[in-house]
């Protein structure tokens, strides 16, 4: 399976374009969109589903034009937009029981998936609860299930773990990672750690570009800046800020310690640490917004 965009454009009038020019490859397999709110991953995401159409290029499932011809993606596609509604007075299983049979599922069909599926995304206990009643992981779990009933071999997600607490967020990742051992998940979210727990492969986009598309390590190896850690005041963290890019800071009683983007030591104390994605994200942004 392979999903290509060429070009991809989209101009919302007025000179406003969500993204311009983004040429990407998936292939089987969890990949990543990552980039800040309003880089252009919900336009591109719209592209994709077919719910929007670009203004410039194009984009290919298998090697079919899915803006000449929808349906050739529309037919393999599992959808959990940013904004998910759920219908509160049905339980679990009579919503899925409900949008099993809009898809066309037999009822056969259906019971088998809805079994497979509520244990997939880790709600089987709960599968005669109200919806109402859950939570907002598992309102998002159960997203995830509705999105894989008709088995789609192209899976696309759009912010899912937005307001979740982080045991909620793991659960939520599990699913996923389930639900991508065969099939293309495309996961896009502005929470880095969420990426990089699951995607084989990132692709990063900022106003509307595309930056980079790349694995893990390949973009961790193209930091422009080395990290450092260090522990300074809570006075001097002010200071701190004004000069360098800081990544992540955890108070304590001693002080505040820190880490920190930079080309040489912030600090005498500073010590090397060892690079993550969020680390490389946030370098590659602040180089992009600065060139």
């Amino acid at each position: 399976m392979t999903l290509q965009t060429e070009s991809l454009g989209k101009d919302y009038g007025n000179g406003s374009w969500g993204i311009r020019d983004v040429t990407l490859e998936f292939e089987d397999g969890i990949h990543g969109l990552l980039g800040p709110n309003g880089a252009g991953k919900s336009t591109l995401m719209g592209i994709l589903t077919t719910v929007l159409k670009p203004t410039t290029g194009t984009a290919y499932w298998n090697g079919t034009d899915i803006v000449e011809s929808p349906d050739a993606v529309r037919h393999v596609l599992g959808y959990l937009p940013q904004d998910f509604g759920v219908y509160p007075d049905l339980t679990l299983e009579e919503f899925l029981e409900y949008i099993a049979a809009l898809r066309g599922l037999d009822s056969e069909t259906a019971s088998a998936r809805i079994e497979e599926l509520t244990e997939l995304t880790n709600l089987t206990a709960v599968r005669s609860r109200k919806l109402r009643t859950f939570s907002g992981g598992m309102r998002q779990r159960a997203g995830i299930a509705q999105a894989l009933l008709n088995d789609p071999e192209l899976l696309i997600v759009d912010e899912p773990t937005v307001g979740l607490d982080p045991e909620e967020r793991v659960r939520l990742r599990n699913a996923l990672a389930n639900a991508g051992a065969d099939r293309m998940v495309i996961l896009s979210t502005h929470i880095v750690p969420d990426i990089e727990a699951t995607a084989k492969t990132v692709a990063i986009l900022d106003s509307g570009e595309l930056v980079t598309h790349s694995d893990t390590e390949a973009i961790i190896d193209h930091m422009t800046s080395a990290v450092y850690e260090c522990c300074v005041s809570r006075s001097e963290l002010s200071s701190l800020r004004d000069s360098y890019r800081v990544c992540r800071t955890v108070q304590h009683a001693d002080g505040v310690d820190v880490r920190v983007l930079a080309e040489t030591p912030p600090t005498d104390d500073a010590e090397r640490a060892t690079p993550s994605l969020e680390d490389a994200y946030l370098d590659l942004i602040s180089e992009h917004n600065a060139s």
